[in-house]
């Protein structure tokens, strides 16, 4: 069956941190280490709730400024700082654009009630994409099966129609066991080369 529709995650695949300085440096006058703040941020509880939509980005952060301590002055400084090393790949979006019209295009994100807006407004590539599902909009997560199955819907494609592209292995395996073809994001070039083959069909 012909691929019809090309899906990219966004965090660690298009959008990636690239330099680990100004997260690194915060951490460490929060007295943590690089990874426990990371954890802090991405795999909390309040994390977790934001990305179904049960809270929104800034609960969250709050959240995360009450358990380190701090102050609602302090508190906006945070995320410019954990966020200060991150860089949207250009290239990735690029050839993503450039797929279309050929292939249906879409973003499948685990990501909080703000990244529409970012996209739209901030980085402006939503023109790369037919459909984006966020899982804040939509109460679902990856590695959640009903989050592939609304995906292709979205793109009126059936899952063995479509290829996922994912830095996650659980959420490659996830969108493989619901039928999609996928590819774990290791770098940009690897990346590229398995797609390129498999829509030449190789």
């Amino acid at each position: 069956m012909l691929i019809r529709a090309v899906i990219f995650d966004l965090g660690g695949v298009l959008v990636r941190t690239e330099d680990r300085t100004s997260r690194t440096r915060l951490a460490e006058r929060l007295g943590l280490t690089y990874m426990e703040l990371s954890e802090l941020v991405f795999d909390s509880q309040s994390a977790h709730k934001a990305e179904k939509g049960e809270i929104t980005t800034e609960e969250h952060w709050n959240e995360v400024c009450r358990s380190l301590g701090l102050s609602k002055e302090e508190c906006p400084k945070v995320p410019l700082e954990f966020w200060g090393g991150d860089a949207v790949d250009e290239n990735l979006v690029n050839y993503l654009r450039g797929l279309r019209p050929q292939y249906k295009t879409a973003l499948l994100s685990n990501a909080w009630d703000v990244l529409r807006q970012m996209i739209e407004e901030t980085w402006k590539f939503a023109d790369a994409f037919d459909q984006m599902v966020i899982s804040a909009e939509v109460g679902m997560v990856k590695p959640e099966p009903q989050i592939y199955e609304k995906v292709v819907s979205d793109l009126n494609v059936v899952p063995a129609e479509a290829v996922f592209v994912d830095d996650f292995p659980e959420n490659v395996a996830s969108a493989k066991a619901v039928g999609l073809r996928a590819i774990q994001f290791i770098s940009p070039e690897q990346t590229l080369r398995d797609l390129e083959r498999m829509l030449d069909g190789a």
